[in-house]
């Protein structure tokens, strides 16, 4: 049976290497995980070791490195639905939507009905303008669950940007009716009066965003850039120092302060 240095068993590294990670020990559990591979190079069990440590590397912003672990992982289990949608998810954060559609339909060929693949890959046919195809993985998801909030919303959106306002906008009011309480709805809702020039209607969806959600810096900062163009710059301000306050982006506030005290 091969042994680590200190004794362990491979079982026993990849073991120690979780409950390191449990721990929030990461240094420790990558060095574990990579002690397991070097003990048993050949394991199927390896596909699980290159899935955490791609995962590891993701957290720690090694991008690169993360997709190697996954395809490594694939090497040794082709097809595995988890590696599969971990490379996927990474590739379309990387904005490479064309690698993240491949590995969502490898998903699907396994499972037709694997809703987040679906999901995703719609979102990802949306950023490459294939509307269509976008279309039919939503409206394959509201089949097998009519009440998917995202997939109904991926609708709208995809309704506005087609320019069918009626259609957006009847979405829209449909799932503020069936989710009240949801801030990010009444900011989709708000941003889509915006586009068409009703003002007041915008105002009192912004406003009530921030009354949903008034721990959440995206609704300050949504609301502040509206405020903005509309040339309401005191109040854009105190949104702005709200949305610092709870967590936003200190170089997007600095920007958009600027532009509140520049005449």
């Amino acid at each position: 049976m091969a042994l680590c240095s200190n004794g362990q068993t491979y079982q026993q590294c990849v073991r120690k290497a979780i409950d390191c990670l449990a721990a929030d020990s990461v240094e420790q559990a990558k060095a574990q995980f990579k002690q397991a591979l070097r003990l048993s190079p050949a394991s199927k069990s390896n596909a699980i070791v290159h899935r955490y440590l791609g995962r590891i590397y993701e957290r720690e912003g090694e991008h690169q490195l993360a997709l190697d672990s996954y395809g490594k992982g694939l090497h040794v289990m082709p097809g595995d639905t988890a590696l599969l949608m971990s490379r996927a998810g990474l590739y379309l954060m990387l904005g490479n939507e064309e690698k993240a559609v491949a590995d969502y339909t490898s998903v699907l060929e396994q499972d037709a009905e694997h809703i987040d693949a679906l999901f995703f890959r719609a979102y990802a046919y949306a950023g490459q303008r294939k509307n269509p195809l976008a279309r039919q993985d939503y409206e394959r998801i509201l089949r097998l669950d009519p009440m998917h909030e995202n997939a109904h919303l991926g609708l709208v959106l995809l309704n506005n940007k087609e320019r069918r306002p009626r259609e957006a906008m009847e979405g829209i009011n449909r799932l503020i009716e069936h989710y009240p309480r949801h801030s990010h709805l009444y900011l989709v809702r708000a941003g889509m009066e915006e586009e068409r020039k009703q003002y007041e209607p915008a105002r009192h969806d912004y406003d009530q965003a921030v009354l949903l959600a008034p721990q959440d810096a995206e609704v300050y900062l949504a609301r502040a850039t509206f405020r903005l163009k509309l040339n309401e710059r005191k109040e854009a301000m105190a949104d702005l120092k709200q949305a610092l306050k709870h967590g936003a982006n200190p170089d997007e506030v600095a920007t958009l302060m600027h532009q509140a005290t520049t005449k």
